[in-house]
């Protein structure tokens, strides 16, 4: 797999923008466009439902040495062996505390959603953390938008991995990356695309031309 320090684009098979296609058909298109981590995303599904979701697009992301990331549940993570679990706020610190127990177990991811999160969440030694979400979102369309002025913070201030979310699409992109952000999680922008693979490599060559200006 890449080092998570190299990838710069972390996209999503969420279940609320399937529009009826399979799971793994779009896990197939997004790894085909060059994704570097795929979340499965299942608000609202029944653990067995994930469970099986999640069987559907992990033989599709090995192919391409995708990793693999589960949203809000642990032991399905675990359970698949999948690479990471990402996490909000109130999930870690308001739940029944770190999950990480054993020798094999999934990275941590955390959401933020302003510095004094995300030193918070620093202090937990997650893998990666979310910095947003920077513009309104229809994915979570009760969240308020922290605004770009987040991303520079983040840029002088995160040393591990970490990734812009929120309402990102081509058009907002550059001013995305123009604040400090390297990596950046894209979810309606892609999914709602009429080609998703297509979508998927036009950001990935947006990222690395920036990565290599």
């Amino acid at each position: 797999m890449k080092p998570l320090a190299d990838c710069r684009l972390y996209t999503f098979v969420d279940t609320a923008y399937l529009h009826g296609r399979p799971a793994a058909t779009v896990a197939r298109q997004l790894c085909e466009g060059g994704s570097d981590l795929i979340q499965l995303r299942a608000k609202g599904l029944a653990v067995n439902e994930i469970l099986r979701l999640g069987h559907e697009v992990l033989p599709i992301v090995r192919d391409f040495d995708v990793d693999l990331v589960i949203n809000d549940h642990w032991n399905i993570a675990c359970e698949l062996g999948a690479d990471f679990c990402h996490l909000g706020q109130e999930d870690f610190f308001d739940g029944s505390g770190d999950p990480r127990r054993g020798d094999s177990k999934p990275g941590l991811g955390l959401s933020t959603h302003a510095p004094d999160q995300a030193i918070r969440a620093l202090a937990a030694n997650p893998a990666y953390i979310a910095i947003g979400p920077i513009h309104a979102t229809p994915t979570k369309p009760t969240a308020k938008a922290v605004t770009l002025d987040y991303v520079p913070w983040a840029a002088q201030h995160v040393t591990i991995p970490w990734f812009a979310i929120g309402g990102i699409n081509l058009a907002n992109l550059n001013d995305a990356l123009a604040a400090g952000a390297t990596r950046v999680c894209v979810v309606s922008a892609i999914l709602n695309a009429p080609d998703v693979a297509v979508a998927c490599r036009q950001f990935k060559e947006a990222l690395m031309r920036r990565h290599q200006a």
